[in-house]
């Protein structure tokens, strides 16, 4: 067996990668369990076209027939679009036997941080990353991607956690692996569908020029680890918080009363508020990750120009 036959980077990520040109890494999950047909597939290639109108390559990533893919085309985004939650939603746990059996799998923030780290791509923009659910001291549920951050040397750009999560008890998780969480111009952590939780970051950065230094540094010093820049939701789309939280209440007693548990929670949650909102939550996730993507680029050439 070899390395190829599991892994494969697109020609354009790879030229751009070895000219010290920016890429900007794209996890899949969102187009099969965080939209429906077809606002996912148009988000996602929306998506790629900021990356290239801020002068960036996207890099979305992707189980494609057993074959983590690190820069997936137009037709397999379609792809995995139409088939939707059919498809595996792959962590680190499922990587190996998705691989071995030939299958596809949407990839999570932790695998999409792992398929970037092997291609050598610095910068992942995404919507939300995982963390303690409410009421983990009881069920652990705790998301994969937190110990994904505590090990992979790769900068993840969020609108903070999702709101459905533990955000304390997740920023406690973080101290205590060492991960360092900025701040994009804010001094408190942003809660996704809006921009305060009453939470501080570590540091509060207000340039992408010094949120790459401050990553190019850790990378110099050999410190483990990724790190995490919390960028809020734009002013016109951040939802009044006593809104969505009453919807996210209501989501989570549902959740419970149904039973639904592990990796099956959070598309159920957001596809329920999404309901709950007349759709307004959708919306405003669309638009956190076009404002993610911008700052992600734009971090992205900061780096580049660093080397």
């Amino acid at each position: 067996m070899k390395l190829e036959d599991f892994f494969s980077v697109s020609e354009e990520v790879k030229a751009a990668l070895a000219a010290n040109k920016p890429v900007v890494a794209l996890e899949s999950t969102i187009i099969s369990h965080g939209m429906p047909y077809p606002k996912n597939v148009e988000t996602a290639l929306n998506v790629e076209k900021i990356v290239r109108e801020n002068g960036c390559v996207p890099a979305t990533v992707a189980v494609i027939k057993g074959k983590i893919t690190v820069g997936i085309s137009p037709d397999e985004i379609e792809y995995l679009g139409k088939k939707g939650t059919a498809v595996h939603k792959a962590s680190r746990r499922d990587l190996a036997a998705l691989c071995a059996k030939g299958e596809d799998g949407a990839t999570t923030v932790a695998t999409t941080m792992i398929a970037a780290a092997m291609a050598g791509v610095k910068v992942f923009a995404t919507g939300g990353v995982g963390g303690v659910h409410r009421g983990a001291e009881v069920t652990m549920d705790i998301s994969a991607d937190l110990e994904e951050l505590a090990m992979t040397n790769v900068l993840v750009v969020c609108a903070g956690c999702k709101s459905i999560l533990d955000l304390g008890l997740t920023l406690e998780y973080l101290e205590t692996k060492g991960v360092p969480v900025i701040g994009y111009g804010t001094e408190e952590l942003p809660a996704f569908y809006t921009r305060k939780s009453g939470l501080k970051v570590d540091y509060e950065l207000d340039t992408p020029e010094e949120v790459a230094k401050v990553f190019c540094v850790k990378e110099t010093c050999g410190l483990k680890g990724g790190m995490l820049v919390a960028n809020p939701i734009p002013e016109e789309y951040s939802m009044d918080a006593d809104f969505i939280n009453k919807n996210i209440d209501e989501a989570i007693e549902e959740c419970k009363r149904l039973g639904i548990k592990g990796k099956e929670t959070t598309p159920f949650l957001l596809d329920k508020i999404q309901k709950l909102t007349g759709g307004s939550s959708l919306e405003a996730n669309i638009q956190l990750v076009y404002n993610n993507v911008r700052l992600g680029c734009a971090i992205s050439k900061a780096i580049c120009d660093m080397k």
